[in-house]
């Protein structure tokens, strides 16, 4: 599998799994976290994700112009990582939320978010820039070796495989990562004579807030909650010390679990400094255009580059709308889990786990489809692909759509409003998750990395990094709007609307993906 790749494969691979790792601690919890801490409702909470998520994916852009500004790629990704654990070790501090420092807590907590982002944004496309970098040497040295066409083309075909090899590390860091937050946070409370129940914050927020607003359900909810997690470290006697102390235990084990992320970030780093010598440096993109392009070829080719890049924005806005779709693991399928299915021994955050689990076994089983129906002569080109990509995000939505009509569930306001008795007898069990991320991950393998491999054929040579930008562009317009989920989940009638809305959103982006595959096929040769 390893065979025949660049020996900086693996460390530079190693060195995102470690970095993946650290950020997916903290964003398998941070939605979550962010209403428990500040006992804000899932749309703020979806919003501050939204823009945060979005940042990532657009500082990933500023990432990348001041590497090429100062051709300094791997000064840059240290960079990166240091402001990142910097973020983290913010986020680890475990101050007591209260009624007087809510604003700046939460401003503190923004900081140290959009450290997070920076960092990543410095990070992430350089470090991918690196591993293309080894293929372009790879590929240079055989041609000034002399070597045969078909095994130059052999080389090149390396290219494909080495990405997927360095997307299966992302997603071993992707995989362990939602454990560690959840069991931290047990442990915890564990520590201090307390165990773990999801829904209790919110109602302890809304005791500690405005008690004479609760109703009568919600007041034999919460009593009924202090007593089930109660192990001996609450005095129920009164309600407001219990309400305090449960908060504080719950958010101080989930800001521990941001101890690791700082660990995962310094682990990275060494490894990317220990094997620095043998990372290559990017060549400047400016100068490749002088190289490879002259005025004239350049008037030449006028019509060819306006239509590929038409085709690339096309392309683009469909993906918005799978990211929007496709990125509701941790947003509104994260508040799904959280309320609707039965989590007393799993924790919802954990649930974010299945989605990378699928990725690790799914991915050489596509591939190994995709290279057989190339040998019978029957590939798919890379449009129709992701024409099937969003159908199958399209099939987790009416999976949802069905199950949430069948159960009759209502909003998310109404349910949580509902008596704990009536609650338990309504829930989903663990496999509707499964299901769910099943239909979620096939789709993302579908659109992801072909997305990529799309980008990279329409792009002229001129372009290369500004299509790129554009792609992660693309992603972060569908990220920014994220939040909309939890929105609909609270605000809608019925829950089955909600996943109604993603299901109309994957439809009507596969209807005009597919009205435009033959033109995109001539773009692309395909």
């Amino acid at each position: 599998m390893f065979k025949n790749h660049p020996k900086g494969l693996i460390p530079a691979a190693l060195s995102n799994m470690g970095e993946r790792f650290g950020y997916y601690i903290m964003n398998a919890v941070l939605l979550l976290f962010l209403c428990s801490k500040f006992g804000l409702d899932e749309g703020t909470s979806g919003r501050i994700f939204s823009v945060f998520y979005s940042g990532i994916y657009v500082l990933s852009l500023v990432g990348g112009y001041i590497a090429d500004r100062t051709q300094n790629y791997k000064s840059t990704i240290q960079w990166g990582l240091v402001i990142m654990a910097i973020g983290y070790v913010l986020l680890a501090i475990p101050i007591l939320h209260t009624a007087d420092n809510h604003m700046w807590l939460l401003v503190f907590t923004c900081v140290a978010l959009f450290l997070i982002a920076f960092g990543n944004g410095l990070f992430k496309g350089n470090l991918q820039a690196i591993v293309g970098q080894m293929y372009d040497n790879m590929e240079a040295d055989a041609i000034a070796q002399g070597k045969s066409a078909d095994e130059l083309k052999v080389i090149k075909e390396r290219r494909d495989s080495g990405f997927q090899i360095f997307y299966v590390f992302i997603n071993i860091g992707g995989l362990i990562a939602p454990f560690v937050a959840p069991l931290l946070r047990q442990w915890w409370l564990g520590v201090k004579g307390m165990v773990y129940d999801a829904g209790l914050p919110a109602l302890c927020h809304q005791y500690l807030n405005d008690a004479a607003s609760m109703t009568g359900e919600q007041m034999t909810n919460l009593t009924a909650l202090l007593q089930k997690v109660n192990k001996g470290g609450l005095d129920l006697n009164d309600m407001n010390a219990a309400c305090s102390s449960y908060l504080d235990v719950f958010n101080t084990g989930v800001h521990y679990s941001f101890i690791a992320s700082v660990i995962a970030m310094f682990i990275s780093l060494i490894i990317f400094i220990a094997f620095k010598r043998i990372f290559p440096t990017p060549a400047k993109k400016e100068a490749a255009v002088v190289e490879q392009y002259t005025a004239e070829e350049k008037r030449a080719m006028a019509k060819e580059i306006k239509q590929r890049m038409a085709a690339l924005f096309a392309v683009l806005g469909v993906c918005v709308f799978f990211w929007l779709s496709f990125h509701q693991n941790a947003q509104s399928l994260s508040v799904f889990a959280r309320d609707y299915v039965v989590t007393d021994k799993i924790a919802p955050e954990i649930w974010q786990a299945v989605n990378p689990f699928f990725v690790i076994v799914l991915t050489p089983i596509i591939m190994a489809i995709f290279a057989a129906l190339v040998k019978k002569g029957k590939a798919i080109s890379t449009p129709r692909k992701i024409v099937i990509g969003m159908g199958i995000t399209g099939l987790a939505y009416l999976f949802l759509v069905l199950l949430s009509m069948a159960y009759d569930y209502p909003n998310g306001e109404t349910f949580r409003a509902m008596g704990i008795d009536q609650q338990m007898a309504m829930k989903s069990h663990w496999w509707v998750l499964i299901a769910t991320y099943f239909f979620l991950t096939v789709a993302e393998l579908f659109i992801s990395p072909l997305g990529l491999s799309f980008v990279s054929k329409v792009a002229p040579k001129h372009l290369q990094g500004i299509c790129q930008g554009l792609w992660l562009g693309a992603t972060a317009l569908g990220n920014l709007m994220i939040w909309i989920g939890p929105e609909m989940l609270n605000r809608l009638p019925k829950l089955w609307m909600c996943w109604a809305v993603f299901l109309a959103i994957c439809i009507v982006a596969m209807g005009v993906m597919w009205g435009m595959v033959k033109w995109l096929e001539r773009v692309t040769g395909e």
